[in-house]
């Protein structure tokens, strides 16, 4: 065990519930059981991995040809985007979706709370690279709550005296029996941005079916969205707060070959549903201020519609 591993364990672990450990590829990972589930928490980009309520199966889909390894994103899982979504709307060298998911977090707190869910408090950390990047005085956290439900509060304050504006998303990929047979409830009647159509805007009729690639931004919704998994018998319910922008993102067979970490057939058994804020939905934090956005993920039995 490293020094740091048994500095976090000495500090943070909590006894029955959550400890720290070398996991895939070497990456730090907070691995939590508690009563009601279990998840695994990388350090690196504040990366929910996995997370099964107890007696269901993995709800979050982890790729099985993911790559592991210190300032590189993880396919599947919680990826955090922050401070902006997508490229970069002025330097095309930044990275997609901002740097918040490639860079070390430190952990903050952790805990078991009375009802025995488990909570684990990180924050990002900062350098001379992220702050190239992004100068503005600021500061993000992100407190994760693993129980039957899990909860991601993704936090930012700014630090400074003047306002600056985010686009942010947590781009949860989530784990389906088959998705052609997994429709999306949620969206009906909303103004979207169709990427794959150079940003077409278009409105949403009816569930949101995949049967090719779908790379949506829908705008101005704040409404749960629900996954009905016909193939895994159970609803996945999506519920957000400070959140304005729902992502739906699936590349299908062609994209998804050429990026060499979904494996075969690999997007058929996934959908990305995103809660976060961008395009028309961007936030302005003023001075002082903070702004949160909160996503609770539960699952249901499909029977229940």
């Amino acid at each position: 065990m490293s020094d740091s591993i048994a500095a976090l364990n000495a500090q943070f672990a909590v006894a029955g519930q959550l400890d720290f450990a070398a996991g895939p590829g070497g990456l730090t990972v907070a691995r939590i059981a508690n009563a009601h589930g279990e998840a695994m928490v990388s350090l690196s980009g504040g990366h929910v991995m996995t997370w099964q309520p107890l007696g269901q199966k993995p709800v979050l889909w982890l790729s099985g040809y993911a790559k592991f390894a210190p300032g590189k994103s993880i396919r599947g899982g919680v990826p955090v985007c922050w401070p902006w979504f997508g490229p970069h709307d002025q330097e095309a060298g930044f990275p997609g979706h901002g740097f918040a998911r490639t860079v070390p977090w430190a952990v903050e707190a952790a805990q078991a709370l009375p009802d025995g869910t488990t909570r684990l408090a990180l924050a990002l950390q900062q350098s001379a690279a992220t702050r190239a990047q992004w100068p503005h005085a600021s500061s993000l956290r992100s407190v994760i709550t693993v129980g039957r439900e899990l909860r991601i509060e993704l936090i930012t304050a700014n630090q400074g005296d003047t306002a600056f504006r985010i686009g942010e998303a947590l781009h949860t990929y989530f784990a389906v029996g088959d998705i052609r047979r997994a429709p999306i409830h949620g969206l009906e009647g909303c103004a979207y941005l169709d990427k794959v159509e150079g940003g077409r805007r278009k409105t949403q009729e009816g569930a949101v079916v995949i049967a090719t690639e779908v790379d949506r931004v829908y705008v101005d919704t704040v409404a749960d969205c629900l996954i009905d998994d016909a193939g895994l018998q159970r609803r996945i319910r999506i519920h957000k707060e400070g959140s304005r922008s729902t992502v739906v993102w699936n590349p299908w067979a062609a994209k998804a070959e050429k990026m060499g970490d979904f494996g075969p057939e690999g997007y058929l058994g996934m959908v990305c549903v995103e809660s976060g804020n961008a395009a028309d939905n961007l936030v302005t934090v003023a001075p002082g201020a903070r702004h949160t956005l909160a996503v609770t993920y539960s699952v249901e039995p499909l029977a229940a519609v």
